[in-house]
């Protein structure tokens, strides 16, 4: 299971205490606001795409949209997203619990800027009913990202 293997992962660095489980479903970013008690921008979504090179993570404040043109200024090449049945085999968590933890080695996590307005963020933890609240240098330091990315269209621009 995939919370088992984040558990794992946050065992090892003193912090699987901070996950939360749900009763309730959290797979999305409305779900998983609603059992966190928190604003959905807060939730931090894991988009899954795929490049010519590999799988990479893009990881966003949960009221962000991807910006096509900014994608392929940034990567080279158009947004070209996992189907629901790649990614779980090329990530190495199911949709709904997809996050940037314990994942399937050669997937490349990028953070988006989008993230950057907030003290603390919830990503997913391995499963479609679970969080982890953590301030945005422990989602820096945990998630082994490449780097900081500008993909997303601004707030200000999302219908």
């Amino acid at each position: 299971m995939s919370i088992e293997k984040v558990r794992a992962y946050f065992g090892e660095l003193g912090i699987a205490h901070k996950i939360r489980e749900f009763e309730v479903s959290s797979a999305t970013v409305e779900l998983a606001a609603a059992a966190l008690g928190v604003e959905g921008a807060r939730i931090a979504k894991s988009l899954s795409f795929m490049l010519s090179d590999g799988a990479i993570l893009v990881i966003a404040a949960g009221d962000a949209k991807i910006d096509n043109s900014k994608y392929k200024h940034t990567f080279g090449q158009k947004a070209k997203m996992l189907s629901f049945d790649e990614v779980e085999p090329t990530i190495g968590h199911a949709v709904g619990g997809v996050c940037p933890f314990a994942i399937n080695e050669g997937v490349r996590v990028f953070l988006d800027n989008s993230l950057k307005r907030f003290e603390t963020v919830f990503p997913a933890a391995g499963s479609a009913s679970s969080a982890i609240e953590l301030t945005i240098p422990e989602l820096e330091r945990y998630s082994g990202f490449v780097s900081w990315v500008d993909v997303c269209k601004t707030i200000e621009n999302i219908d």
